[in-house]
């Protein structure tokens, strides 16, 4: 990057406004994220495929929660060297939070595409075991992922540092970046995207109206904006500022206009752990009507399969 581009106006800019969108995030995350918890663990007396994988986004979200006040910390204040190990550590939580939450969003949305639009398969593939297994499969990818990445990131030095910026060339590097974009959103939107609208149109195609039946499109619909409305800008904004670390983006006004943009998108991005409270709220719709959904499909099914055989 070059040296006579100073950033010092964008420095100031978000030193105040990290703390304004921080504040509220902490704390309206930390309150729904719990009390999510608590009526998860305590309250539902059954747990279903749809309360492990919601219990699982609600521990992703809270550690994702957990590193924001030193992230706001970092922002105003030099760390002393000898505490980068703790640095790596808070980073590691931090990105950890956020992909894998990334991760059990698309994992909800494959079981409930595969619960509405294959009930007879989801009989076999569909089970409590199965989504706690698959939700340990998501944390061991994630830790092993990110931790081992997070930690290579920093350099060994003797000075004062800022937490949370300033990473080394090599967490700028083409093969770590085209993995993050590639792996940690690109495919899971995928996914999240195709599984969601193919539910949603099984459900119109069923011909049903009934509020069950629009409660679970709501879930899908609340889903979905959990998924691209933190997570598209903040991985535009990595990919525009490795093209500035690569040298594409040379002029200084862009330069400055990206690296604000990328401030901004990844503290709007942890709204993420706010926006699945939405998914939260209609949980308990989802929990109930997963046999009646389940039978809309199956006889929507049923009629398709007659329908033929009567050609």
């Amino acid at each position: 990057m070059n040296s006579n581009c100073s950033f010092e106006a964008v420095d100031q800019v978000m030193r105040y406004l990290e703390l304004v969108i921080y504040m509220p995030i902490f704390l309206f995350g930390l309150l729904l994220n719990v009390a999510a918890l608590v009526v998860f663990c305590l309250f539902l007396r059954k747990w279903t495929e749809s309360t492990i994988y919601m219990t699982s986004l609600a521990l992703m979200d809270l550690l994702l929660i957990f590193p924001l006040p030193f992230k706001m910390h970092a922002t105003n204040h030099l760390w002393p060297a000898h505490l980068q190990p703790l640095c790596s550590v808070l980073e590691s939580l931090y990105f950890v939070g956020i992909y894998g939450s990334i991760y059990t969003i698309m994992c909800i949305a494959v079981d409930r595409w595969v619960a509405i639009c294959h009930p007879f398969r989801a009989k076999q593939l569909r089970s409590p075991k199965a989504a706690f297994w698959t939700c340990v499969g998501v944390w061991m990818l994630v830790l092993a992922a990110m931790s081992s990445t997070i930690f290579r990131f920093r350099e060994a030095g003797h000075t004062a540092f800022h937490c949370f910026h300033s990473f080394s060339k090599k967490g700028w590097s083409p093969q770590v970046i085209s993995c993050l974009q590639v792996f940690g959103f690109l495919l899971p939107a995928l996914v999240v995207v195709y599984c969601s609208f193919k539910t949603i149109w099984v459900l119109k195609q069923s011909g049903q109206r009934s509020p069950k039946s629009r409660a679970c499109v709501k879930i899908i619909y609340s889903s979905l904006c959990a998924f691209l409305v933190p997570f598209t800008p903040s991985h535009l904004g990595i990919l525009l500022q490795f093209l500035v670390h690569q040298g594409v983006i040379q002029d200084c006004g862009a330069k400055t206009n990206i690296s604000l943009f990328i401030q901004i998108a990844m503290c709007l991005s942890n709204i993420s752990c706010c926006l699945d409270a939405a998914c939260y709220y209609f949980i308990a719709h989802e929990v109930r009507s997963t046999k009646h959904t389940f039978r809309l499909s199956m006889i929507s099914q049923r009629r398709a399969t007659f329908s033929t055989s009567e050609v």
